[in-house]
């Protein structure tokens, strides 16, 4: 029986997930990104109203695993061997975080290289240790970007500056990452844990229906013209405003204490209705 690749906690309605390959920074085997989607999923199925996501070790991720990818083609004699199921897998996986109904902190430590920083693009909220180093390597090793490289970073940076760091490959350290976007602050290394685990008790204490719809909004916005976003944003404010914590909060403004909101997703709210 292998050894687990990541370790999954919950505790105050957070969810934890670690990836746990110190002795490779992490890199993305198959079983890494299987454990890490199965955890994805165990996450929103638990109730967590907040997740995140971290490395142990001296890393967050490193990228793909070029041992395992290399021991694949040579084992069935096709470089698709990794590039085809296995990528797919890890599609997936980013695709899980960018859809669930959750926001996902990224908590960034050392080497985030290639789709692990991807990874940490796909996230909501990217957190970074002052000892973070980010790089799109793919260029280096002869690789188009995979993971949803050439769509987060456009968006979150620039295409000047996704073009920079997509075809040179070069590495760049957090306050750089902070400066031009990629990172929404950047801690000292020793504070991480206790920086990421405020902000996931800020956001659990906030209505799980309105951070649902919020992480919506946002995931549909560049597809839309003006006029069909707010219409997206009437439907959703609508939805929104039948929902026990919308009545909580107006209660709870009125009477001048804090709110105590339910936390119940849109999906969870739309089913009591139909009860």
């Amino acid at each position: 029986m292998s050894t687990p690749a990541t370790v999954y906690t919950l505790a105050d309605e957070i969810a934890t997930i670690e990836m746990d390959r110190p002795d490779t920074l992490n890199a993305l085997s198959l079983q890494l990104v299987t454990e890490l989607r199965n955890a994805v999923k165990k996450a929103v199925d638990d109730g967590a109203r907040v997740a995140i996501l971290k490395g142990r070790g001296r890393a967050f991720c490193s990228g793909g695993d070029l041992r395992e990818m290399r021991s694949m083609w040579e084992r069935e004699g096709r470089i698709e061997a990794f590039l085809g199921e296995p990528l797919r897998a890890l599609h997936d996986l980013i695709a899980s975080i960018c859809e669930a109904p959750i926001p996902f902190i990224a908590a960034v430590n050392g080497v985030c290289a290639g789709a692990g920083t991807n990874l940490a693009l796909a996230c909501d909220i990217v957190l970074a240790a002052d000892n973070a180093k980010f790089s799109e390597g793919f260029v280096k090793i002869g690789l188009s970007p995979d993971c949803g490289g050439t769509y987060f970073l456009p968006r979150i940076v620039g295409e000047k500056l996704a073009a920079e760091l997509l075809m040179t490959g070069d590495e760049i350290d957090a306050i750089r990452a902070e400066r031009i976007g990629m990172v929404n602050y950047v801690v000292p290394a020793e504070e991480l844990d206790a920086r990421a685990a405020d902000l996931a008790r800020k956001l659990a204490s906030r209505p799980a229906g309105s951070l649902e719809h919020i992480k919506h909004l946002m995931n549909v916005s560049g597809g839309n013209s003006l006029r069909e976003q707010l219409d997206r944003e009437h439907e959703a404010q609508l939805e929104s405003g039948r929902s026990a914590d919308f009545k909580e909060g107006v209660a709870a403004f009125m009477e001048k204490r804090k709110p105590e909101f339910q936390g119940r997703t849109r999906s969870t709210d739309l089913a009591q209705d139909e009860k």
